[in-house]
């Protein structure tokens, strides 16, 4: 069974559409990427697709829960807060007892280490330790390729792997991504055709 169901899914803004008919299927364990240039709209559909951005046409269905993992300007760690504390805030939101953080793994991050000095990679990782705790069906992260460098990228890949090989599926945007990485490639062109006047308007 699906996870995530686009039929002629679109947003516009203005009179430009930033995407428009989509449609995709994403099953549970696959890892769907949005490419496309800055200013190709692929934040916009990654957050459409995980329902956290209202369409302006067609339709996004989501079996179970989809969660955000680091996504800029939208979800992101608070700045005075530890690693641990933003793990042991989580589980509380989740009505979880806080002593669990100490066995959630931190895929190598300073338990001590703040929001604020976390570097692009780091707070990647924190994205995606915080969005499994609520056992989502689908985990939305945006830019994996932005600010790292290529270990960082070998080492978020793998840690993407191991995410979707227990069974949960994951979008990411990014400018570019190796077809064989990934179940299916959503590519987003760069120029964006002016959106039609709705018949109330005309």
């Amino acid at each position: 069974m699906s996870v995530v169901t686009a039929r002629g899914a679109g947003v516009r803004h203005r009179r430009r559409w930033l995407f428009r008919d989509l449609d995709v299927t994403v099953e549970p364990g696959e890892l769907v990427a949005v490419v496309g240039p800055p200013g190709s709209g692929r934040t916009t559909a990654l957050l459409a697709l995980a329902r956290r951005f209202r369409l302006s046409a067609g339709s996004v269905d989501v079996s179970g829960t989809a969660s955000l993992g680091y996504v800029p300007d939208v979800e992101g760690p608070e700045p005075v807060f530890s690693v641990t504390e933003h793990v042991r805030e989580r589980l509380a939101l989740l009505g979880r007892s806080r002593a669990g953080a100490a066995q959630v793994p931190l895929h190598g991050l300073e338990p001590d280490r703040r929001g604020r000095d976390l570097s692009p990679y780091e707070k990647q990782v924190l994205g995606l330790i915080l969005a499994r705790l609520s056992e989502p069906s689908v985990i939305a992260l945006d830019g994996v390729d932005e600010g790292l460098d290529r270990r960082e990228r070998e080492d978020l890949w793998r840690l993407l792997d191991e995410i979707v090989a227990s069974g949960t599926a994951v979008l990411v945007t990014a400018r570019e991504v190796d077809p064989a990485r990934v179940s299916t490639v959503i590519r987003l062109p760069g120029d964006r055709t002016p959106a039609p006047e709705p018949e109330e308007e005309r």
